[in-house]
């Protein structure tokens, strides 16, 4: 039988011993439905041999996880058309994923079939020459920049969503917002949709949802103030929506602050990533780009930025 992916890990020297459901379920975070065509086909391999799901796994176990392809619920990556030229810079990659930094003004991904220019695209194209595919995780809106995640295979997409959702992975943005704000506190309206253009969003719309944002206000003036932003819940625009909710919308927002006419100030700065399989946090960061630094020295702002 031929395999379309393969994971081996071997168990850390402190690893507790457990049932290889457990391990699998509870620990790697892997959905039922992979772990049942695991059983059911005998390709769950523990030290070259096939291991029933009851039976015990421990410390520096050797673990295979073996795939054909039709287990995968995940879109293919196919539809990803590879840039001939990318000019991506990534922050961080390992056997399973890429973390990147997005570019102000790039799409995360094509909205129809054939297009090119956006971000999966230049993963693509970062990946034509290797065993991977481009996955996508999470996107972050057009007019942002910063730290995005992309799976290098969709196993650990479910996985990486799961630690998104249960707020294991946290995301930390920087935005220039309009006027004074207070030095710290949190954002927890709910959003839905506007009922009157459905591309903008706003607190209590229709099918609201909670949404969760901290911040912390690290240098301000009576024109602008610099604020990091801890998201907590993913919500459609949810910082801008929140901000400007406030009274004090990011600098350059095109949607909820349109008199302001410069290019929107809101980057992903850091991610607190869980790396899939070892389970262990690791903090990334992107770099500013140089005209949210030009703005801040502009605005006496360039004091205090992570």
């Amino acid at each position: 039988m031929k395999y379309r992916w393969q994971i081996s890990e071997k168990l850390a020297d402190d690893q507790v011993t457990k049932p290889l459901r457990k391990l699998l379920h509870d620990q790697w975070l892997l959905p039922n439905r992979l772990i049942h065509y695991l059983r059911i086909r005998r390709t769950v391999l523990v030290n070259g041999e096939y291991r029933s799901m009851n039976e015990l796994v421990g410390r520096n176990d050797n673990i295979q996880l073996l795939f054909c392809g039709d287990e995968i619920r995940t879109p293919a990556a196919n539809d990803y058309i590879p840039s001939s030229q990318s000019h991506l810079e990534v922050l961080y990659e390992n056997r399973d994923l890429l973390v990147v930094n997005k570019p102000r003004g790039q799409k995360t991904h094509p909205n129809y079939h054939g297009e090119t220019g956006t971000l999966m695209n230049d993963v693509a194209g970062y990946l034509a020459h290797s065993q991977n595919n481009a996955y996508m995780v999470h996107r972050i809106d057009l007019q942002t920049s910063g730290a995005v995640i992309v799976a290098k295979n969709p196993i650990v997409v479910p996985i990486l969503n799961r630690l998104i959702s249960d707020g294991q992975i946290h995301r930390q943005y920087l935005a220039l917002v309009e006027g004074k704000m207070a030095q710290s506190g949190k954002f927890d309206w709910a959003i839905g949709r506007n009922p009157v253009n459905p591309h903008l969003h706003q607190v209590n719309g229709q099918n609201a949802q909670p949404a969760l944002t901290y911040y912390e206000t690290l240098a301000s003036n009576h024109e602008r103030s610099l604020v990091r932003l801890h998201l907590v819940t993913g919500r459609t625009h949810q910082l801008r929506v929140h901000l400007a909710h406030s009274g004090h919308p990011i600098v350059g927002d095109p949607l909820y602050n349109p008199l302001s006419t410069e290019g929107m100030l809101l980057h992903g700065v850091a991610q607190k990533l869980i790396l899939p399989f070892v389970m262990k946090s690791l903090n990334i960061s992107a770099p500013l780009p140089s005209y949210f630094e030009n703005y801040l020295v502009k605005y006496n702002l360039a004091k205090k930025q992570i």
